[in-house]
């Protein structure tokens, strides 16, 4: 499929996209701060900067766009890989992917607990706010 756009606005778009305070990590924080839980924000000194760091509790949150981050799971309807340039981009997420596993893997190694929220999964907000009492307590 052609993509709609020109390389040049196409670039731009992707250059416009942001990975703090994306919709999909407010909503998390507007949820998890209504449930009374207070927290951190992309701690510099963890591995990955985790979206939302629970210090005493040795937890993290990370908040996941399903495309940036390959969500594995079939039934994501953002389940959707690049549709033009994939030479450029299936490299570039799947290190995405690998990289996220690494500092997973740094961060239970030091003694944190780690939950992702998918982008997909925010359109519960019932299910995402289950999930994280579930984690928390």
């Amino acid at each position: 499929m052609a993509d709609k756009l020109t390389p040049e606005h196409r670039s731009e778009n992707m250059r416009r996209i942001k990975s703090k305070g994306t919709k999909p990590e407010m909503l998390v924080r507007r949820l998890v701060h209504g449930m009374g839980y207070r927290y951190r924000l992309h701690s510099p000194d963890l591995p990955g900067k985790p979206d939302l760091v629970f210090p005493s509790r040795r937890k993290v949150i990370f908040v996941h766009g399903c495309f940036w981050h390959l969500h594995g799971d079939p039934n994501c309807p953002d389940r959707r890989g690049p549709r033009t340039n994939r030479d450029y981009w299936k490299p570039k997420l799947a290190r995405n992917r690998q990289r996220d596993a690494e500092h997973i893997t740094a961060l239970e190694i030091a003694g944190w607990s780690v939950l992702t929220v998918w982008e997909c999964e925010t359109r519960d907000p019932a299910t995402v706010v289950a999930s994280v009492r579930a984690f928390l307590e």
